[in-house]
């Protein structure tokens, strides 16, 4: 089982979760023509893609997912909330899922749990192979028992770490603006995501990647300060999936 990301932020995201012959594209923010190309330098071709699976409406997270869908005949999975985005009979095929019961997309188990975000319906996910996991979860505003509960135990984790406090307070963002990303159903500090890690069994943890990071009111370098102390580990350990480059492959085994 592998994991990748073409792009991380708020001009478009996507993961990549492998095993197999199963390959699952976690969102499609991006244009068609830019997800071909960031999938062509991480050596894979959207052909590949056995599914589309959607955390929630936002742009960022759906703009290129009917088109994607459409071009290359590729299922879409999504809730009932996430799922009213789409015109009837735009997508070649739509499947329902529900953030509280698991599903699998062939070699892949997916595990579902809803989370506090400005959306209809958002869910977050754990992956399985049926030996490793990953835990994804990003466009939070703020952690619960269970989302601590799907994500403790993990072999890898890519996780929101949005903004740096400071940054954003000093920031030109209109007053509005800043209260909807610090907000309980916005997105994760640097602090809250350091604090979530303390509180998960991070015990089997082989890779661990920080996303979604805010190009204006963060950067990597406080990123890795703040969540290499939680984790207890050096610096440099901690990875990034950024706007431009992603994330290149991870491999759990």
């Amino acid at each position: 089982m592998r994991f990748s990301s073409i792009g991380s932020g708020s001009r478009g995201n996507g993961t990549l979760i492998e095993k197999h012959n199963t390959c699952l594209l976690v969102d499609c923010g991006f244009s068609v023509k830019q997800t071909v190309r960031r999938m062509g330098r991480l050596a894979q071709s959207p052909e590949a893609i056995s599914a589309i699976v959607v955390t929630h409406e936002h742009g960022d997270h759906i703009n290129g997912v009917a088109v994607m869908a459409r071009r290359y005949q590729i299922p879409v999975w999504a809730t009932h909330g996430t799922a009213m985005q789409f015109v009837p009979g735009e997508l070649p095929e739509l499947n329902i899922f529900s953030s509280h019961e698991c599903f699998a997309i062939g070699d892949l188990e997916i595990s579902p749990f809803p989370v506090p975000h400005d959306a209809r319906e958002p869910s977050q996910f754990v992956f399985s192979d049926g030996t490793h996991s990953l835990g994804l979860l990003t466009d939070v505003g703020s952690t619960t028992p269970h989302i601590e509960a799907s994500l403790s135990g993990c072999d890898a984790l890519l996780l929101e770490s949005n903004y740096d406090v400071d940054m954003l307070a000093k920031s030109e963002y209109p007053a509005s603006l800043k209260a909807r990303i610090s907000g309980a159903r916005g997105h994760l500090s640097n602090h809250q995501t350091a604090s979530l890690l303390r509180q998960l069994d991070c015990s089997r943890l082989q890779h661990f990647a920080a996303a979604h990071l805010s190009e204006q009111n963060n950067s990597p370098e406080i990123v890795r300060e703040a969540l290499a102390a939680a984790l207890d580990c050096g610096a440099e350990w901690i990875a990034i999936a950024d706007q431009e480059s992603g994330l290149d492959w991870r491999q759990l085994g």
